[in-house]
């Protein structure tokens, strides 16, 4: 029962993952344009004060996972699961344009299942999972030895299933 509701999610989200066209057409994506202060794009690049306006002003949100300067222009993007936002600033003028993609639940859940843009924190939790649920695995299948009557139909039914899944795999994965 430890296991049930990471299990439930992970579950949900396999189905999910295998079936995005049910969920196409949930992605917002917001474009806007603004100008802040020259001085910040200097030598040295006040590259904290642009990412915590971006922040404040236009609510952007996820890990920055770049920040690029050029002599003309910066870059910085930012990332998070179902999220992204990538902001151009002209050094010349001030101006950028800031466009961020919001890409809906079932994408969010998607990338938590994969542990995309998540952080080492969930990184952890999605591998705690995978060992819980292999232990769960294992321990069922340990369990079968312990049942004398159901030993032998249970290690069949467990290896037909094994081959089943090999043989879709040989014959219809490309």
């Amino acid at each position: 029962m430890a296991s049930f509701a990471i299990l439930l999610f992970f579950a949900a989200t396999g189905l999910t993952l295998n079936h995005t066209e049910w969920f196409e057409g949930h992605q917002r994506t917001v474009q806007v344009r603004g100008k802040v202060d020259r001085e910040w794009f200097k030598e040295p690049v006040r590259k904290l004060d642009f990412v915590e306006y971006l922040r404040a002003r236009h609510g952007v949100r996820g890990a920055m996972s770049d920040f690029r300067v050029d002599p003309a222009q910066s870059s910085v993007s930012f990332k998070g699961p179902g999220y992204n936002a990538d902001v151009f600033v002209d050094h010349a003028t001030g101006s950028y344009e800031l466009t961020e993609t919001r890409n809906g639940f079932f994408a969010v859940m998607n990338d938590l299942h994969k542990g995309r843009d998540s952080g080492k924190v969930w990184s952890a939790v999605v591998d705690g999972s995978a060992i819980l649920m292999c232990i769960v695995s294992l321990s069922g299948f340990v369990l079968i030895f312990l049942l004398a009557k159901k030993r032998v139909t249970g290690i069949m039914v467990a290896a037909a299933g094994a081959l089943i899944c090999w043989g879709l795999y040989v014959l219809f994965v490309p």
